[in-house]
């Protein structure tokens, strides 16, 4: 059965209130009849509700707090006091982190857009340079024509020529002129005559006490030079690997005497128009090299080829102290007498030049690398490789050129330059000669950037030597502005911008990379080519890059 329902129970008890049976719910209830048009919309809060809730609210704060509450202690309130200071010690410092933290995460906000805003106009500043270093690759064109070009170069064939026929001329004088009377093996049988008639008991006489009559003096002796012998020669033309300019820019032709494979190198001088000399920079001998994988092997014919270096110890011969800083003394072969070599070839039987293995692996590790980077270097080489020399001349406090692995690396992250640790290793092997864990910075930057052939470098050389006519190895920056010529620029010819505004394009590039503002070393000047020849293919092109401003 459904029990009954007893409606008398639903009265108000005493124990309840009006107030207690208000809902959780904090939306208001209806004051208003639904319509059609409300449905099952939110309720409405009329003003005549929130007042009604508003009072209620107050009701209930009012009731929470006990009737008849005995006052507090004096115990109580020194309590309620220290409680509430060091609540509001505590609040205050918690405002003052917070503080704190919103005006660091500010100042770091404000740092983080300076540094970004800092490195964007440094990389469009960089960018500038690029811009204004490329602007030099328009002198492609020819600055001659074809009649004109054909007298400078017919000019400069005869000065050359000139030039090395003098040194020849020097080279067989010095050879043939010592009399067969002095030497010195005219002096052994006269020895030997007076040792076997001395005395017993005395030693031999002094040199200065010693007399050779005339008949027993040698027509010919076993050490006698003849023209005939001196004749079977290989010349090439040589110049310093060195950073500094007035050795870089010395002017040397070196012979090779294929009868008993001596070696000498001349230098040759010119002072004025019409006076010219030729000294000797390696005495005649026979030497070995000095580096590399032949180290300790007398050179031969094959030794002997455009781009070869040659390595003496700088220490054995009479060298400006300049060259003696550096123990080993490296010379780079530029040219070779072509018609000697063919005829020297032919009658020795000797082969063509052959790389060994090793030399060929060497090779590919260089161009591997190399070709990483070409993309990277095609854009902004001129900056590159003009930074990193002037980079590493700050760093050499102690001027000898010589850095550590480390350092190198850290020169190739701070340039954005990035090369596989494997590569590097290898690389480092094969520069690192003598196993002391330092390279020269200059065979490093031309193993990793690349390093311009000699014909475009023997036109480097010609500019700069234009310039440092004094060959003092370096020039005054107000020289290369006067004669730096923009004449020939095509955007000039095209009206699109001043000869003015073309030059101030090149000084401002060139300044960038000079330790000295004021003044352009020969390295400097040939760093600057250098990165400039990276992202250049025909060297007929990269000539006229310097032949147009300069009037080579």
């Amino acid at each position: 059965r459904v029990p009954c329902l007893d409606l008398g129970k639903l009265g108000d008890s005493d124990e309840e209130d009006e107030d207690s049976c208000i809902p959780y719910t904090r939306s208001y209830p209806h004051t208003c009849p639904l319509d059609s048009s409300s449905r099952w919309r939110t309720s409405l809060q009329s003003p005549y509700a929130q007042n009604r809730h508003a009072q209620q609210h107050s009701s209930l704060e009012q009731k929470t707090i006990p009737e008849n509450l005995p006052s507090p202690t004096d115990k109580y309130k020194v309590k309620y006091q220290q409680y509430e200071a060091e609540m509001k010690e505590r609040y205050k410092q918690h405002s003052q982190r917070i503080a704190e933290k919103k005006k660091e995460h500010s100042q770091c906000q404000e740092a983080s857009r300076k540094g970004t805003h800092f490195e964007e106009r440094q990389n469009e500043a960089m960018a500038a340079l690029d811009e204004k270093a490329l602007i030099q690759q328009g002198y492609t064109s020819k600055p001659y024509n074809i009649q004109h070009s054909i007298k400078k170069s017919e000019a400069e064939d005869v000065a050359a020529e000139r030039r090395k026929q003098t040194v020849v001329e020097q080279v067989m004088l010095d050879q043939l002129c010592r009399a067969v009377i002095s030497d010195p093996e005219q002096s052994t049988r006269a020895d030997t005559d007076q040792a076997s008639h001395g005395l017993p008991g005395l030693g031999t006489a002094p040199l200065r006490f010693r007399k050779r009559t005339l008949h027993e003096t040698k027509i010919k002796t076993k050490s006698g030079l003849t023209e005939n012998m001196l004749s079977n020669k290989l010349r090439f033309d040589s110049r310093i690997v060195s950073r500094n300019g007035r050795d870089a820019c010395r002017e040397l032709i070196g012979f090779f005497f294929a009868y008993d494979r001596s070696i000498t190198v001349y230098e040759f001088r010119q002072f004025g128009k019409n006076r010219t000399n030729a000294l000797p920079f390696i005495q005649k001998g026979i030497y070995q090299h000095q580096q590399g994988q032949k180290k300790g092997k007398a050179y031969a014919l094959s030794d002997f080829y455009i781009g070869a270096n040659l390595t003496f110890q700088s220490g054995d011969h009479n060298l400006p102290e300049s060259v003696k800083q550096n123990p080993i003394l490296t010379l780079r072969v530029t040219s070779i007498d072509e018609a000697a070599m063919a005829l020297l070839k032919a009658s020795s039987g000797e082969l063509e030049q052959e790389f060994d293995k090793q030399e060929t692996d060497d090779y590919k590790v260089f161009r591997k690398i190399q070709g990483m980077l070409r993309e990277t270097l095609r854009k902004r080489g001129v900056r590159v490789v003009t930074g990193l020399g002037k980079y590493f001349r700050q760093l050499d406090k102690s001027r000898s050129g010589f850095f550590s692995q480390a350092d190198f690396k850290e020169a190739l992250k701070l340039f954005h330059l990035e090369v596989p640790e494997g590569d590097f290793e290898a690389l480092w092997l094969i520069l690192d000669h003598s196993k002391t864990d330092k390279v020269d910075y200059g065979e490093f930057i031309h193993a990793v950037v690349g390093e311009m052939n000699e014909y475009r470098k023997a036109f480097v050389r010609k500019a700069y030597m234009k310039l440092d006519f004094n060959k003092t190895g370096s020039v005054p920056m107000i020289d290369i502005r006067k004669c730096y010529c923009a004449k020939k620029h095509p955007l000039v010819l095209a009206g699109k911008a001043t000869e003015e505004e073309i030059k101030s394009s090149f000084l401002e590039t060139l300044g960038d990379s000079c330790s000295n503002p004021s003044e352009v070393s020969y390295c400097e000047f040939e760093d600057y080519y250098e990165g400039l020849s990276v992202g250049i293919v025909d060297d007929d092109d990269f000539v006229n890059i310097l032949r147009n401003p300069w009037g080579i």
